[in-house]
C-alpha cells in the first residue's frame, strides 16, 4: 500500500502533550539502546572485515555487480570477512562473493518503508536488522578495517563521507577507503579538489584519504598493500 509522502511531516508538527513527548522519547532511547546492544553482541567476534558500499538498484547482470562480487571473493580468499548493508544490488553481490569463498558474510539490514529484505547470501548468525540509520553506520565503522565504495546513490555517498569524516577528524584510524570506478567518481573527485580544496574547506592531503581504482584487482591490492605495511594478516 502506498504511503502518504506528507505523513512524516504531519506527524512532526502534530502537537503532543509533555507526557506524550516524554514517553515517546523514553521508548525511542530504549529502542536505540537495544539496537546497539544486539549489534555489539552479534558482531563482536566476526574478525577483520571490509565493508563494501554500493547501490541497491543494480541487478545481477550489471558489470558493477560482478566487480563487487569479485572484490568480495578476492578479499575473502585473503582472510577478510565482508560487511554489506544486507540488501540487494551491490550489497547482495558483496555477500555473495564472501559466501562463495567461505569468508564471513555480514549483513547490516535497514528497515525501510519499501521493505528492504536481507539478501540470501548472509551468514544466518551475522544478519542484523536496524531501524535507525545512525546505529547501523556505527556498526559499519566499528567493525570494519577498510571500506570499498562501489557506484551508488545518496546512501552510498552518506556511508562514504561518514567514513572519510571520521578518519579526517581522527575519530577512527586511517583505514583504507577505496573508490571503484574512475569514470563514475571522476566528477565528484574533481569537484572536491577544485571547489573544496580551492576554497580551503579541506586540508592539504585530505584527498589522499581516498584511493581511486578501476578494477577489482586494484581494489583488493589497495586493501592488502595497506595492511602489509603493518605486517598484519587476517586470520580466520
Amino acid at each position: 500500500m502506498a504511503t502518504n509522502s506528507n505523513e512524516p511531516i504531519s506527524r512532526a508538527f502534530k502537537r503532543k502533550s509533555w507526557n506524550e513527548q516524554r514517553t515517546n522519547d523514553s521508548w525511542a532511547i530504549f529502542k536505540i539502546m537495544s539496537e546497539f546492544v544486539e549489534g555489539y553482541e552479534r558482531l563482536s567476534r566476526i574478525g577483520p572485515c571490509v565493508s563494501i558500499f554500493g547501490s541497491a538498484r543494480l541487478k545481477e547482470d550489471d558489470a558493477w555487480y560482478h566487480d563487487a562480487q569479485r572484490i568480495a571473493e578476492g578479499l575473502g580468499k585473503k582472510g577478510y570477512g565482508i560487511i554489506s548493508g544486507g540488501g540487494p544490488g551491490i550489497m547482495e553481490a558483496a555477500n555473495r562473493g564472501a559466501m562463495e569463498v567461505g569468508a564471513p558474510s555480514v549483513g547490516l539490514n535497514i528497515e525501510l518503508p519499501h521493505e528492504q529484505k536481507p539478501n540470501d547470501f548472509i551468514d544466518l548468525d551475522k544478519s542484523v536488522d536496524f531501524d535507525y540509520f545512525f546505529v547501523r553506520k556505527v556498526m559499519f565503522v566499528k567493525y570494519s578495517q577498510g571500506f570499498v565504495v562501489m557506484p551508488g546513490g545518496f546512501g552510498t555517498l552518506d556511508e562514504m563521507f561518514e567514513a572519510i569524516t571520521l578518519i579526517q577528524t581522527k575519530k577512527i584510524g586511517k583505514f583504507p577507503v577505496v573508490l571503484v570506478g574512475k569514470d563514475y567518481w571522476k566528477g565528484l573527485i574533481d569537484w572536491m579538489e577544485s571547489t573544496l580544496g580551492g576554497n580551503h574547506l579541506i586540508s592539504d592531503g585530505d584527498m589522499n584519504l581516498m584511493k581511486l581504482v578501476d578494477s577489482p584487482e586494484e581494489a583488493i591490492q589497495a586493501i592488502d598493500d595497506f595492511y602489509s605495511r603493518y605486517l598484519f594478516k587476517p586470520n580466520f
